[in-house]
C-alpha cells in the first residue's frame, strides 16, 4: 500500500513540473491523471462453483460484512473532441471467518466450523475511447465504447491447509461508456462516468461458450478545482456484475459459474491536468 502511494506520489510530481504547458488553452494535446483513495462497502455477494455447489453468501458467510480499502487509477489523453482513457481498478477482498455451515465448492466439502480463507480478487484494466458529442466550455457530454480485461482469483482454503479449492480467468468484456461534466462556474462542478453492459451471447461477452453476463461501473462526483492544473473531488462509485454460464475452461468440473456482486465506493479523489 504505502509502495503504491510513493508511485503515485511521484509519478504526480513529475507530471507536475509539466502541467503549466500541458494546461495551456493554446494546446489541444489534454494529459489528466487521476487517483483515488477510499473504502468499499459490499452490498450483495454470492458465488456458486459446480451445479451441485453451496449458493455462498460472502456478506452473511464470508466476513464481507465490513468496509475495506479502495484505490484507483485513471490516466487520459485527448485531443479536440477524442479522449483515450486507460484504467486500473484494484479490486481484492480477502477475509478469514469459522463457517457456519457446510460449504461444497465445485465436489470439495469444507464442514462447519472450519477455519477459511476466502480470497475474492477480481481487479481489471480497462482501455476505453470517448468522443464529445456536446461541450460548452468546461462543460461537456462524451460517450464511447471501453475494452476491459477481468482478471478473475477466487480461492477457498481451510486455516489447517488440508484443503483448497481455486477459480481463475482472464478475459476481455466490451463495454458501453457515457461520460460528462457539468460546471456551475469556473470552480465547481458535478461529474459522471459510467461504464455498463449486459450480453447473453458468447460474441459480446468475450468468451468461447454462451455464458450470461453484465458489468455496471457509475460514479457521482462533487469537485473543486484548486488551480489551473489540480482538482480536488469526492467520488461515490457503484462497481458491480453478474456471471453465470457453464465454461469448458472453468477449473470447476462441471464448469458452472454463478457469480453476483455489488458494491458501493466512496472516494477522495485528484486530477492533474
Amino acid at each position: 500500500m504505502k509502495v503504491r502511494v510513493l508511485i503515485a506520489a511521484f509519478i504526480v510530481l513529475a507530471v507536475f513540473s509539466f502541467a503549466g504547458l500541458l494546461s495551456d488553452p493554446a494546446n489541444r494535446l489534454r494529459l489528466e491523471l487521476d487517483y483515488e483513495s477510499g473504502f468499499t462497502g459490499v452490498i450483495f455477494h454470492t458465488i456458486q462453483f459446480g451445479q451441485s455447489g453451496t449458493v455462498f453468501n460472502y456478506v452473511k458467510d464470508g466476513g464481507q460484512d465490513v468496509l475495506f480499502p479502495f484505490e484507483r487509477f485513471t490516466a487520459s489523453v485527448g485531443i479536440d473532441r477524442h479522449t483515450v482513457h486507460f484504467l486500473y481498478q484494484p479490486l481484492t477482498v480477502q477475509t478469514k471467518v469459522k463457517l457456519k455451515s457446510d460449504l461444497l465448492v465445485d465436489d470439495v466439502l469444507f464442514p462447519a466450523g472450519t477455519g477459511m480463507v476466502l480470497n475474492y480478487g477480481f481487479p481489471f484494466y480497462r482501455l476505453s475511447y470517448t468522443y464529445d458529442v456536446l461541450r460548452k466550455g468546461d462543460s461537456y457530454l462524451a460517450l464511447g465504447l471501453s475494452l476491459q480485461i477481468r482478471n478473475a482469483d477466487i480461492y477457498f482454503e481451510s486455516l489447517d491447509g488440508t484443503k483448497f479449492v481455486a477459480n481463475k480467468n482472464v478475459g476481455p468484456v466490451p463495454v458501453i461508456k457515457v461520460k460528462g461534466e457539468l460546471w456551475f462556474n469556473d470552480r465547481f462542478y458535478v461529474a459522471t462516468d459510467i461504464d455498463g453492459f449486459y450480453a447473453s451471447s458468447r460474441f459480446f461477452n468475450g468468451a468461447d461458450f454462451d455464458f450470461e453476463g453484465s458489468v455496471l461501473d457509475a460514479s457521482l462526483r462533487g469537485g473543486l478545482k484548486l488551480t489551473n492544473y489540480l482538482e480536488a473531488y469526492l467520488n461515490l462509485r457503484f462497481i458491480g456484475g453478474t456471471a453465470k454460464g457453464v465454461s469448458n475452461n472453468s477449473d470447476s468440473p462441471d464448469g458452472f459459474t454463478d457469480n453476483r456482486l455489488a458494491t458501493i465506493n466512496v472516494s477522495i479523489g485528484f486530477q492533474l491536468k
